[in-house]
């Protein structure tokens, strides 16, 4: 996953100075825009990161972006304390003026919880079809059946046999599955 940064504030040009002092760290800035709907737009073309937007931008305020925008992308509000007193807890703020030291830090940790996350994603094995799930318990069930072993044991048998031969669970129980059938 790449993430990246979109900027979305009223003035273009401060949205452009920020661009700076994130490129100067290391950030890489994808879009720079001072509305909502390129923000939308911009944020549509990408794997995920942050958005880091102003309270009110030229068509929206931050809360109807908040609103729009995917799950795989976070919002980072830079506003006044007395606005972001009143912000969601799912959106980190950073209070003006605006400290260097805070931005870079709070976008670094940011971006660096987006790829632990979607590290964590990854890691989660995906769900089987009906059809894949079909085959394993058919080949239980044969096993269970001829070889006399315990539901557990079935399963225990077609992962081992699977790890063994370095395929998946699916393919190792069609092979049992056809295996059972030939000798039949």
């Amino acid at each position: 996953m790449n993430t990246s940064i979109v900027i979305a504030l009223p003035k273009i040009e401060d949205a452009k100075k920020i661009r700076t002092v994130l490129n100067r760290y290391g950030f890489t800035v994808a879009a720079v825009c001072n509305s909502g709907a390129n923000a939308l737009a911009s944020i549509s073309e990408l794997d995920g990161g942050v958005l880091l937007c102003g309270y009110h931008l030229q068509d929206m305020y931050y809360r109807d972006l908040l609103d729009y925008m995917p799950d795989y992308f976070e919002m980072l509000l830079m506003a006044s304390r007395g606005v972001i007193s009143e912000a969601p807890t799912s959106v980190l703020c950073v209070g003006m003026p605006l400290k260097v030291g805070d931005l870079v830090n709070t976008v670094s940790m940011m971006l660096s919880q987006i790829e632990r996350r979607w590290k964590k994603d990854k890691k989660k094995p995906k769900q089987r079809s009906w059809k894949e799930q079909n085959y394993i318990s058919n080949a239980k069930m044969l096993l269970m059946e001829r070889n006399h072993l315990s539901e557990d044991d079935a399963y225990r048998y077609i992962q081992k046999c699977s790890m063994d031969s370095g395929t998946n669970m699916v393919e190792t129980a069609q092979m049992v599955l056809m295996l059972l059938y030939d000798s039949v």
